[in-house]
């Protein structure tokens, strides 16, 4: 439906009422071929896949609360593929991909802004692992460029360089197509295409059970009744170990609180997206002109959306080494996500040990950035059983076995990387 300007203005005095719905609001049918367990942005896009790419007729999205208001609107909305590990290179690098043609896929904007990221080091040996970073990522095909201080220095001039600085910079790995996206309009634009393609998405419907067939997943149980399916996922984050002890297994992830920040806004200053490689901590400025940024977990196992003082002392003081005069800006709001954190901070995608229910989660800190490829992998294997090629690494037995994929720094002690 198009509006003029006036228009526009008229429907907002009336509270919008008479605009069209963004998306179905269906009564739950009593059995679907594929329920996915969380409406955030690896669900939906799920639920999104599995209907384009695989033709699954019946496909439902449950979630507990309402579409976005789990980790989907809880991140600093950083886009990137600068890994170096295993099957994590062209997973991510598949996920980049797959951002840059996000919007015209969807036909809806998605607010893509690939202002690239640099990743800055502050000693030799730092710009050594730098090096070898930036040639594996070559090697993959994916674009890296290593800058000395003085190239970053004319990049991002607002950084002290100054012979006193706590941190001296003595250059970056630079990676030009990473950047941000809008992550609301991420989740509207999954939920938008999902729905036209047929797939119930039903809010304010949370699981508290499984339905069992002999051993077999064969239903959930919500609040608005138990609902019969052929497959479900489990999409659900930092719940993710709560869903399994429903199902009768344990997952080897851990739940902690990753709070964001965002200040008051401010006129265009940083036009990139900057990691900070003496702290865990990164920094890039809003479309609103507001810094959003953050850091490290809180370091204790948490389901609260909200964080703790400790680790807000802890990235301002970071923010403030790195560019100090935000000292001078206010703190406008910060929050928390449940982020779930395996053990080698790589995600798990594919089968359960119970037969008919299937996991995506152990996202750690590259949830928002692996939307796309996540919900890709995700629905391969819901439509066919098994493991998408770019994820046959990313098993839940890999653990057993001790297959892991060690990214360093990414999992539940960033402190070590």
């Amino acid at each position: 439906m198009r509006y003029s300007a006036f228009n526009l203005f008229k429907q907002g005095l009336r509270g919008h009422r008479g605009w069209p719905l963004a998306w179905r609001a269906p009564t739950p049918a009593k059995h679907y071929d594929v329920i996915i367990i969380g409406g955030g942005g690896h669900g939906l896009a799920t639920a999104y896949y599995l209907a384009k790419n695989h033709r699954v007729g019946r496909i439902a999205v449950l979630e507990k609360g309402w579409i976005g208001g789990g980790n989907t609107g809880r991140n600093t909305t950083i886009v990137r593929s600068n890994y170096m590990i295993g099957s994590n290179v062209d997973f991510y690098e598949w996920s980049m991909k797959l951002w840059e043609g996000l919007s015209q896929d969807l036909n809806f904007n998605v607010m893509l802004s690939q202002r690239g990221q640099f990743n800055l080091v502050h000693s030799d040996a730092q710009v050594d692992a730098a090096r070898r970073r930036g040639n594996v990522m070559r090697a993959h095909g994916i674009d890296a460029e290593l800058l000395d201080a003085q190239a970053v220095q004319e990049a991002l001039p607002q950084l002290d360089y100054r012979d006193s600085a706590r941190f001296p910079i003595y250059g970056a790995l630079y990676q030009g197509r990473a950047g941000t996206a809008r992550h609301d309009a991420v989740a509207w634009g999954y939920a938008r295409a999902a729905d036209r393609l047929g797939v119930d998405i039903i809010q304010n419907c949370e699981v508290s059970g499984f339905e069992f067939s002999g051993e077999r997943v064969v239903g959930v149980k919500t609040n608005l009744g138990t609902i019969g399916a052929g497959r479900v996922g489990v999409a659900v984050a930092g719940n993710s170990g709560r869903l399994a002890q429903m199902a009768g297994f344990e997952l080897p992830i851990e739940s902690h609180i990753l709070q964001a920040f965002v200040s008051e806004s401010i006129k265009p200053c940083l036009d990139h997206v900057v990691g900070f490689g003496a702290a865990h901590f990164y920094i890039s400025q809003s479309d609103k002109g507001g810094l959003v940024f953050g850091g490290d977990l809180d370091g204790y196992n948490s389901y609260a959306q909200r964080g703790n003082m400790p680790i807000l002392r802890d990235v301002i003081s970071s923010a403030v080494a790195l560019m100090p005069q935000v000292s001078r800006l206010r703190l406008l709001r910060h929050w928390g996500g449940v982020m779930d954190m395996t053990m080698d901070g790589s995600p798990i995608i594919g089968p359960t040990p119970v037969d008919g229910l299937f996991l995506n989660g152990g996202w750690c800190y590259g949830g928002f950035k692996a939307t796309p490829a996540s919900g890709w992998c995700f629905a391969h294997s819901l439509a066919n059983g098994g493991h998408h090629p770019l994820a046959t690494d990313f098993t839940l037995e890999r653990f057993e076995k001790g297959l892991t994929l060690d990214e360093k720094g990414m999992g539940p002690r960033p402190w070590a990387h």
